[in-house]
């Protein structure tokens, strides 16, 4: 008698199902809607980024290689030695597949700061491992990185701590000591710096890098460079480290149109500021017109996103996220936590839809 196909799949599959984006695929669906949801960049492609779109689309009959052109520009801009200092990606989420990959065993442990992107526990559950969740400490109206926590959740089963910089949803920085102190225990420390651009690279960890061959650093041109369509992240680390990640990739992985949109995109400094410029304007805009609303806790963001936890004005998130899809603006919503199910995010959009977003907002918390 044959087994049946289940029988066959490793044990940790079994419960798993494919990541699914319903807020997403509604936006697709219909176009009417503004997207306010996923911390997309709502500026388009530079002409630079089009440009190189339209030239290397006509070579599509041809396999890429591999990347050595965009890669060694990445470890110049970060001061890193060459091209074998850095892989790259379908996206930064592939890169941390391709990380996670080489380090995780099952049953063994990836160290995660709460809340923060799923990415993380996707990787981890795929590979059999188990997750450990440190909640960040909510206090004086902010979330604060615990890296004491961190520190103590360590056990000999912990082989990779994975930490946003700034960290999402709460869009705050981790102090730079603190870095440093996980960076010393000498686990595979991961650093996911994917909206870094917004307050510039001075902010970025990539020096510890060079000091520490256990520190990698993630980033993807999704967010700051307007990309997300495209798909392109990468790492940068120790040399030894990068290439034995890279063991791990796909041939062909980024495409041939991907990888020179992304070169194109990275040298168009002009471009990049002028989106960071926007984007930080609206954020400050955002914060300044909701941030006076009793019992309204507005979480300032480095990043193109804004917290909030509306739990002190007795609305849930829920409600507020129900009542701006009726005047057709999708927003992301949060679990509950800390006792309060307030929680929700908004991303920045065009000038106009966030002037709606906050009138729609006072609209309903104060009606």
């Amino acid at each position: 008698m044959t087994k049946p196909i289940e029988e066959y799949f490793v044990p940790w599959m079994k419960p798993l199902k494919m990541y699914f984006s319903p807020h997403i695929d509604l936006a697709w669906r219909d176009p009417s809607l503004h997207r306010m949801m996923s911390n997309e960049n709502p500026l388009p492609p530079s002409p630079k980024v089009l440009e190189a779109i339209n030239k290397y689309g006509a070579m599509s009959n041809r396999y890429p290689d591999q990347g050595i052109v965009v890669r060694t520009r990445i470890a110049e801009m970060n001061g890193l030695d060459g091209p074998e200092n850095v892989v790259i990606g379908n996206g930064s989420s592939e890169v941390f597949d391709m990380t996670f990959r080489t380090f995780l065993q099952p049953g063994e442990e990836v160290i995660q700061h709460t809340p923060c992107f799923a990415i993380y526990q996707l990787r981890c559950d795929v590979l059999g491992g188990k997750l450990v969740s440190v909640p960040m400490i909510y206090k004086d109206k902010r979330l604060l990185f615990d890296a004491d926590g961190i520190l103590k959740a360590i056990t000999p089963q912990t082989k990779i701590i994975a930490i946003a910089n700034p960290n999402n949803p709460s869009g705050n920085f981790m102090d730079a000591t603190d870095f440093v102190r996980i960076a010393e225990t000498g686990i595979p420390f991961v650093i996911d710096e994917a909206y870094v651009e917004y307050s510039g690279l001075e902010k970025s960890q990539v020096a510890l890098v060079k000091k520490y061959k256990n520190v990698m650093i993630t980033r993807t041109l999704s967010k700051a460079y307007g990309l997300a369509g495209m798909r392109f992240g990468y790492l940068l680390a120790d040399r030894d480290v990068a290439m034995k990640v890279a063991a791990t990739l796909l041939p062909w992985n980024v495409g041939t149109i991907i990888m020179w949109a992304a070169l194109a995109a990275l040298e168009d400094r002009e471009g990049l500021a002028e989106r960071v410029k926007y984007n930080n304007e609206q954020i400050a805009y955002i914060e300044e017109m909701l941030g006076s609303i009793p019992g309204f806790v507005v979480f300032p963001s480095h990043a193109n996103y804004i917290l909030f936890d509306a739990g002190g004005t007795g609305k849930t998130g829920k409600e507020i996220i129900a009542y701006a899809e009726k005047k057709g603006i999708i927003l992301r919503g949060e679990s509950a936590k800390y006792g309060s199910d307030g929680w929700f995010r908004v991303t920045i959009g065009s000038k106009e839809e966030n002037r709606m977003f906050v009138e729609t907002v006072r609209e309903f918390l104060t009606k």
